[in-house]
């Protein structure tokens, strides 16, 4: 069943309705799509629409519900998103991070946070900040400031092209000199941004391998988690059809798998290492678009 709670969020000068399933995000997909609403508008487990779309998708069969009924009823489904899963609740709590990590510069956290927030983004937001900042926190007990630092600036550019690295690693020397920060701890954490194009550190770089390892860990997640990381790096390319996106795909996966081993540092592959294959092997094995 589709359910709507009335329009009563503000954003972008109207409000918003929620749009939900109780079933499935394939039956909510489904009906978004035959009412025309654009895939961008959908946020992790319902659609945001403005008002003016409001008494059209009840004529369509959605069912009028309040909000705290919506809610329970999207928890009790199972579909309910965790907040610390949603990009837009990160903002606080990573804000808070970069103040321990860089005290007195919060003007430099949240233009970071402004740019991991960006709406292009899917994987490459502010879970995945997250994500990386407590894999160097899972993988070492005192990681070094310039591995901290270069998680933050890691992906601060992100358009999905391969100057991505090194737009970030520029942005990292601007805004750390604006921060006050030394020049030899400017220069590492640009190299180690730069590290994450290839993933590559050599022996004996065990800041490099940090960073890097941390970066992958989404590898060796669940199954299930597995299939969502896809899915979010398929809405950062809604410009390519289907096969363009599985060639480029393809390429990246294999690329993946030829790193002997995918993860440097001895405690990252006891951890990631084997369901990190299992996961990109399962993927090569996916059905390939005609």
């Amino acid at each position: 069943m589709i359910y709507i709670d009335p329009p009563r969020w503000p954003a972008h000068g109207t409000v918003f309705s929620h749009l939900v399933s109780d079933t499935s995000l394939a039956e909510l997909h489904g009906f978004a799509s035959a009412a025309g609403i654009s895939t961008r508008a959908f946020d992790l487990d319902h659609y945001d629409v403005p008002q003016h779309r409001y008494r059209g998708l009840v004529a369509r069969g959605a069912v009028e519900v309040d909000g705290g009924t919506l809610v329970r009823l999207l928890i009790r489904s199972g579909l309910r998103i965790k907040a610390r899963e949603r990009n837009s609740s990160l903002v606080h709590p990573l804000l808070a991070r970069w103040d321990v990590l860089a005290p007195g510069t919060r003007g430099v956290g949240a233009e970071l946070l402004n740019r991991w927030g960006e709406p292009h983004r899917r994987y490459h937001d502010r879970r995945h900040l997250l994500a990386v900042l407590e894999a160097v926190e899972q993988l070492s007990a005192e990681p070094p400031r310039t591995v901290l630092l270069a998680a933050w600036f890691h992906d601060a550019v992100y358009r999905g092209t391969a100057d991505d690295e090194e737009d970030s690693a520029s942005l990292a020397g601007t805004l750390l000199a604006e921060a006050g920060r030394s020049g030899q701890e400017i220069r590492e954490v640009q190299r180690l941004v730069r590290l994450t194009a290839g993933h590559r550190p050599e022996p004996g770089d065990a800041s490099g391998a940090l960073l890097c390892d941390a970066d992958l860990s989404v590898l060796g997640r669940s199954p299930q988690a597995y299939k969502r990381y896809l899915a979010d790096v398929r809405r950062e390319y809604p410009h390519l059809d289907d096969a363009a996106f599985a060639a480029g795909r393809r390429r990246v996966v294999t690329g993946l798998l030829n790193l002997d081993p995918i993860f440097s540092a001895p405690g990252a592959r006891a951890r990631w290492e084997e369901p990190a294959r299992s996961n990109l092997m399962s993927e090569l094995e996916l059905p390939q678009p005609a």
